[in-house]
């Protein structure tokens, strides 16, 4: 069967679901899973019902449907917390680091392999990507796979990402932060070239091609552990000062990302700055954004930021503005740079808003920003699952936000553009959603946060799912 019956068929199975549920209610409830989680990250729903999850001090724990309980499946020594192992590690609980990333590997189903990004206790500044073998309720550690190494900096806080993704090639989407402290920069960008300050430049990561901070990452694992290089990245292997593990740079915090397996399409949120009104001398004001892409890009931090508006240079000791920015030759002028000086053009990014209302997207509202990304729903009328959203969502691509509390579909057309944004089941109240998945039942698997940023004791892992259906 050729690609246009393929379509032509999935067609009349929606209309044919369409027209059975004309009479129902598109809704959706939320049913707890898990509560009183200890800082949540990441989850994984698994093919026989469980939900992996992991928790940003160091646990890995298991959700079992059929005891309704969860188990310990393995404990992880993490930079970011005093841990009884090794009693000289700080106690950095706001800090970003620690067990943060996690997702299955596509073959699953028959090796048993995750993979995770975390931050190992220990004097090496490194965070890794490691893959392990689950086995039952337990996760190996013995059997890790350092498969990626990303060095940071562990002098000062902030911005670590670290959300992970396969697309249906094989591939493995990293998200990095620019492991830049943000809060002596006015809200503008940080871009503090004096000596000593190198923690506070993030041209030396973000705006750096020669390093693996601030950009998401594409790498294809290898089942010895080790990765290859996909075509298609922003610099093929060999172009001199640069990482070709890098797909996207000029990011700030992607803090999470999803891949549509089915189109390739990356997206992900990014987390802005906090400066509430431009400033002429130094730049426009903060935005977060949603953005999306097929192709390597640059997306303009810390030079450019929302439709590329272009931030000024700077210099922090003197206090005087340079020119702005060009947005189709931005400069990285960092001292501490070790990549190309000149820069790939940077792309607008796809939907952004600021702390006020957005009278281009006034569905985001207003208020604190924390943007992500999350999947793209596709009824499917064969499986049966009284769970599965109902086919009103076909089509929809998630959009969340941390510090807004709500969930938002966009409408795609054909060529991945939002043709409507909605808020999503508005009646269902959140507590600063922090990752969704899409379950192979077909309903949403999220981590409400809570209500603070650590120590909460209402965090949650719930499901989304549709409402029972009344029988006639």
């Amino acid at each position: 069967m050729n690609r246009l019956s393929l379509r032509m068929a999935h067609a009349i199975q929606l209309l044919v679901a369409t027209v059975a549920l004309a009479q129902a209610p598109a809704g959706v409830r939320k049913t707890v899973l898990v509560e009183n989680c200890d800082n949540p990250m990441e989850l994984a729903p698994l093919p026989d019902g469980r939900v992996l999850f992991v928790e940003r001090f160091g646990n890995v724990r298991i959700w079992k449907p059929d005891t309704k309980e969860t188990v310990l499946a393995a404990k992880f020594q993490v930079h970011g917390h005093l841990n009884a192992i090794n009693a000289k590690e700080p106690d950095r609980g706001s800090w970003e680091a620690g067990l943060i990333g996690l997702t299955l590997a596509p073959d699953f189903a028959r090796t048993g392999w995750i993979y995770v990004y975390w931050s190992p206790a220990g004097e090496t500044p490194e965070n890794r990507v490691s893959r392990f073998a689950l086995i039952g309720d337990s996760l190996d550690l013995a059997s890790e796979k350092v498969v990626l190494r990303v060095p940071v900096q562990r002098e000062v806080c902030c911005h670590e990402a670290g959300s992970l993704a396969f697309d249906g090639a094989g591939n493995l989407f990293l998200s990095t932060g620019d492991n830049t402290n943000p809060f002596e920069s006015d809200g503008f960008n940080p871009n503090d070239t004096r000596a000593g300050r190198y923690p506070f430049d993030a041209a030396r990561s973000s705006g750096n091609a020669n390093d693996l901070r601030g950009k998401i990452l594409r790498i294809h694992p290898e089942p010895d552990g080790r990765y290859t290089i996909p075509e298609g990245n922003l610099f093929p292997p060999g172009t001199p000062k640069t990482r070709p593990e890098i797909f996207v740079m000029g990011c700030r915090n992607p803090f999470r990302i999803a891949v549509d397996v089915v189109t390739g399409t990356l997206t992900w949120g990014e987390v802005g700055p906090d400066a509430r009104e431009p400033k002429p001398e130094r730049g426009p004001a903060g935005f977060d954004e949603i953005n999306r892409t097929r192709t390597a890009g640059n997306f303009g931090w810390p030079f450019l930021i929302a439709d590329n508006k272009p931030y000024r240079t700077y210099d922090f000791a003197t206090k005087q503005s340079g020119d702005p920015q060009d947005a189709a030759k931005p400069l990285n002028l960092s001292p501490n740079n070790t990549g190309p000086t000149e820069l790939p053009p940077a792309r607008p990014a796809w939907i952004y808003y600021p702390y006020g209302p957005s009278a281009r997207f006034p569905v985001v509202g207003s208020g604190g920003r924390t943007a992500c990304a999350g999947p793209v729903y596709r009824f499917d009328p064969k499986l049966t699952s009284a769970r599965k959203l109902p086919v009103a969502y076909d089509g929809c691509l998630f959009l969340y936000d941390w510090e807004r509390h709500w969930i938002i579909t966009a409408r795609l057309n054909d060529a991945g553009e939002a043709m409507k944004l909605e808020r999503f089941a508005p009646e269902i109240a959140l507590k600063r959603p922090m990752e969704m998945e899409l379950g192979p039942d077909g309903a949403l698997y999220l981590i409400e946060f809570g209500t603070g940023w650590e120590n909460n004791r209402d965090a949650k892992i719930v499901r989304i799912e549709a409402l029972p259906q009344v029988q006639p």
